[in-house]
């Protein structure tokens, strides 16, 4: 299968996850900070773009997208003529521009010079853990596969 059609597919079965992702999100949100009620976006969005329907159906347009860009970068993984760091270093700079400009129209972050740098902290730190849970349980079935190996000489 040629890398465009993977990106594609992957791209496609990333839009249910991003929009699963973004409503769940907006949950756990309502349940900490909405006192009771559910809170669909932030009322900023919601001001922003006249009614709160809007502002829905924008967020939701771009959680799909950000399910997209995630799914369709995934690829970046399977290079295998890339080393460890240039497949996280370039994977991390491609999600953070897609992930950035909806964080900021979406005002997930605060619009202010401080808004983007601990948004962006956050997300870097995010995907720092992230990345270290996958690359362990890489390295511990990479191991058992050699143990495994290793049982058949």
């Amino acid at each position: 299968m040629s890398i465009k059609k993977k990106i594609m597919l992957r791209a496609i079965s990333g839009l249910p996850i991003g929009l699963s992702i973004g409503y769940l999100i907006t949950i756990v949100i309502s349940l900490i900070w909405a006192d009771g009620y559910y809170a669909s976006c932030v009322p900023a969005l919601a001001e922003t773009m006249g009614n709160e329907i809007n502002a829905v159906i924008l967020q939701a347009l771009l959680c799909a997208i950000l399910g997209m860009g995630f799914g369709g970068c995934s690829v970046i993984w399977e290079i295998e003529d890339w080393g460890i760091a240039k497949q996280t270093g370039i994977y991390f700079l491609i999600v953070s521009l897609i992930m950035m400009p909806i964080a900021y129209v979406t005002y997930w972050m605060e619009h202010s010079v401080w808004g983007l740098v601990s948004y962006f902290g956050i997300f870097a730190f995010i995907f720092a853990i992230v990345w270290a849970i996958q690359y362990g349980r890489a390295k511990h079935n990479v191991k058992k596969i050699n143990e495994r190996m290793e049982s058949f000489r």
